[in-house]
């Protein structure tokens, strides 16, 4: 007989009316979700060079950076959200609009 800490649990079996989550959009969403994130560490780095830029008289990104690049996080972040917890056409427009704002960041920042 084996001790309650050393049997593994198996998850508990869902309830018959409660939803269960598809399989399917599984690696849509995590590319989704890896761009948001991307988005997110790549505005606050830039926030962090303009600090660093103030204090030491450096030029640095100008005002349109310092906005832009916040606000498509954001954007990128909400867009995500719905993306993961909605499911059919919602989740997926959802997506394309993290996919849109991540490029366009980078379209309208970087790549000019």
């Amino acid at each position: 007989m084996s001790s309650p800490d050393t049997e593994e649990l198996a998850p508990p079996p869902a309830e018959p009316g409660e939803p269960v989550a598809p399989e399917r959009g599984r690696f849509w969403r995590g590319l989704t979700g890896s761009l948001a994130a991307g988005m997110v560490v790549l505005a606050v780095i830039v926030l962090a060079i303009a600090g660093i830029c103030l204090f030491t008289d450096a030029p640095g990104p100008g005002p349109l950076m310092l906005i832009g690049h916040p606000i498509a996080a954001v954007v990128a972040l909400l867009a995500q959200r719905v993306a993961d917890t909605r499911n059919g056409r919602v989740a997926g427009c959802a997506g394309l609009l993290v996919v849109a704002s991540v490029t366009a960041a980078l379209s309208l920042f970087w790549w000019n």
